[in-house]
């Protein structure tokens, strides 16, 4: 059979993946401190072909746009955002440390700092656990200051600092569950040049126009693949017929 039917099917197979990548992103448009995925294409010769033009297609790389996010003011007690370049180090599902720009945080019921769903931020001494009847106030190298909300009001105590982070982005891997971590997984040094603003949110940095061009730009070359699949079919067709009537 023609190679051409191979060539067009990996160019469908892995047009369709980049689609996959594309909505994603733009499902996240709106999530905080989101960072976009991006897919590249590599040609690949096809070995023994008669023809040098002959090739496949491989969804070579995937990278991530590090650019920052709008900063959005929220004016709430829990939100923070990194200024500039960073990340929060919070805890993964398999008990390793991870990395994240969401810096929507809240209380479990134990009093815990923890991201929305759940993962414990990590400061410089692991978990940062806040005491009962206390508001937190975060400072901008990332120490949380506790105000009793009764008794003396004016004792302020530093209960702990989030661990803030900021490795070579190259080294950085995203994973199945959203969060970031080292390429040898092992757990960044804190860096006390990364800066944070409390009451601020960074949202996420996918630019929807941009996402919605490359959606219409792969729908167009999926169907260009898929026109030579039909080619291909019919140059197979009409083969078989000259040979059957000669």
């Amino acid at each position: 059979m023609d190679k051409l039917i191979y060539t067009a099917m990996t160019g469908a197979k892995h047009i369709l993946t980049q689609q996959a990548a594309v909505s994603h992103n733009m499902a996240n448009a709106t999530s905080t401190g989101f960072r976009t995925e991006m897919h590249k294409f590599r040609a690949v010769d096809v070995q023994d072909s008669p023809l040098a033009s002959r090739s496949f297609v491989v969804d070579a790389s995937v990278a991530t746009d590090f650019r920052p996010g709008p900063m959005q003011l929220t004016g709430r007690t829990y939100d923070v955002a990194v200024e500039g370049k960073g990340w929060f180090a919070v805890q993964g599902a398999d008990g390793r440390e991870a990395y994240t720009r969401n810096g929507s945080f809240e209380l479990s019921a134990e009093g815990v700092l923890q991201t929305r769903d759940g993962r414990a931020v990590i400061g410089d001494g692991g978990p940062i656990t806040v005491p009962p009847d206390n508001q937190i106030v975060i400072g901008k190298d990332g120490s949380i200051s506790a105000i009793p909300t009764t008794g003396d009001k004016n004792a302020v105590n530093v209960i702990g600092r989030l661990k803030l982070v900021n490795p070579p982005e190259a080294e950085l891997r995203r994973g199945e569950d959203g969060l970031f971590r080292t390429a040898g997984g092992a757990p960044a040094p804190a860096d006390e040049a990364v800066q944070v603003a409390g009451g601020y949110l960074e949202g996420s940095n996918v630019n929807v126009v941009d996402q919605m061009v490359n959606m219409i730009s792969l729908a167009r070359q999926f169907e260009m693949q898929t026109q030579l699949l039909r080619k291909a079919e019919t140059n197979d067709q009409v083969a078989t017929k000259l040979l059957t009537t000669g």
